[in-house]
């Protein structure tokens, strides 16, 4: 009996011959490169991060899927471009996601589809959040080869506009629209996320700024108690509250300092200098000042860098606040103005990861599901680590990642004794593939 197989009419003739097209070529995927995703995952313990803290009472005997299965397998498709749960209901028998996920490709069990996963989202309370994200500073501080000297902590926070009438959603003057306002944390120099945290969609407080950072620190100190820590962000994580925190726990900072009629007065001097001091030599001047200030709601003096520039456009004035030894030259050019790389790693998750799917009702859905695009983050920016040393990965966006790595042809073929997976000849990265495999450590016993 002959199985009908569908085909693809009216193609054009190439070099005079006819073209056909069907749908017979077997076990395939588009997605080869999640074997290599699903390595990382393993090393890093993605999956027991996200799920050990959730609470399951299901009956054993009749549990088809496991939390773990089912954080992995939204964590892979995140990481490979699909970033809606229901996304899961066509991807259930593809054959390099079953792979991915533990799975025989053939006579495995299918994937689970997206009721099951929204469950999922909704079997997390308070608690398993908070331990979840006690696990990702786990995890980051578990992933560094040996002890660093120093870290330096970006923390920042973004924009996720809202679908409906959900908790926590606000209407943010600045944004123009009703959203949530997640707080991001990142360590600057290996760009590795260090914490996320849904919230609503206001400015948040020097309280509850001061709430997470003791949290955060304080996890971090318990795996390198003598680590320096350097925390950097703009004016408005500047109060009392967080730099009386950063202070007593013997923290290094530097933050951007909002202007006020106070220190427009001081800089006015120094301005009015700079646009005379450009009337007599060069299209550009700066300045830096270095003084004590005290607001009046702070406890104490602290030391104030001033950049005052005039250019052709006018004369301008910048502040920052910080207890970092130096040069103001330096500390505002070198070391503060680094904190606009933080966009681009906000950018790598939210662009590119889509954490901006946040679109269940309940606050603790969303934040497991960001916790989820964490996840996905953590694999992404992982592969591009392991990536060869080349100018071409150097600095790439997942989105480059992503197309050279995970969206790669598979023919995948289960025999009796093994699973064999073959790629395109003309795969033109085949090289660069095989390095980032052997750059990836294996799992921890």
């Amino acid at each position: 009996m002959t199985e009908l197989t569908q085909f693809l009419p009216g193609l054009s003739p190439v070099a005079a011959k006819p073209l056909t097209a069907t749908f017979d070529a077997g076990m395939m995927s588009s997605d080869g490169g999640l074997i290599v995703l699903r390595e990382i995952a393993q090393r890093l313990g993605l999956a027991d991060v996200i799920t050990k803290s959730l609470p399951d009472d299901r009956d054993p005997l009749r549990v088809v899927h496991s939390y773990a299965d089912m954080a992995l397998a939204r964590m892979m498709a995140i990481a490979a471009g699909y970033e809606d749960c229901d996304d899961l209901d066509q991807l259930r028998a593809d054959p390099a996601f079953k792979i991915a996920c533990g799975r025989a490709p053939e006579t495995g069990r299918d994937l689970m589809s997206q009721p099951t996963l929204s469950r999922l989202e909704n079997r997390a309370d308070r608690h398993a959040l908070l331990a979840i994200g006690y696990g990702f500073i786990d995890l980051f501080c578990g992933s560094w080869d040996r002890v660093p000297d120093r870290i330096v902590l970006d923390i920042d926070d973004t924009d996720d506009p809202a679908h409906s009438q959900q908790q926590l959603a606000l209407f943010n003057a600045h944004v123009g629209a009703t959203c949530f306002q997640p707080m991001l944390i990142f360590e600057a120099t290996s760009g590795k996320p260090v914490m996320a945290l849904m919230r609503p969609g206001q400015r948040p407080s020097g309280k509850e700024i001061t709430y997470i950072l003791r949290r955060v620190i304080g996890r971090i100190r318990e795996h390198w108690p003598k680590v320096k820590i350097v925390l950097r962000s703009d004016s408005h994580y500047c109060s009392e509250p967080v730099l009386a925190l950063l202070e007593s726990h013997e923290c290094q900072y530097i933050i951007g300092l909002a202007i006020n009629s106070r220190l427009g007065g001081m800089a006015e001097p120094w301005k009015q200098s700079c646009a005379y001091k450009r009337k007599l030599s060069r299209p550009v001047v700066r300045r830096f000042h270095r003084y004590k200030y005290a607001a009046h709601s702070w406890s104490a003096e602290r030391r104030v860098i001033a950049r005052v520039e005039a250019t052709s456009l006018g004369q301008d004035a910048r502040f920052i606040v910080t207890n970092l030894p130096g040069r103001g030259k330096v500390l505002y050019e070198k070391v503060y103005c680094a904190r606009g790389c933080m966009e681009n790693l906000i950018k790598d998750m939210k662009l590119y990861t889509r954490s901006d799917k946040t679109a269940c009702h309940r606050w603790q859905a969303n934040l497991f599901r960001l916790f989820l695009h964490m996840g996905a983050y953590w694999m992404l920016h992982s592969l591009r680590r392991c990536a060869p040393p080349r100018p071409a990965w150097y600095g790439a966006t997942f989105e480059t990642i992503r197309r050279t790595f995970i969206k790669i042809a598979v023919r995948v073929e289960e025999l009796k004794s093994r699973i064999k997976l073959a790629f395109p000849a003309s795969y033109p990265f085949a090289a660069d593939l095989v390095a980032c495999i052997e750059g990836i450590a294996p799992a921890p016993a």
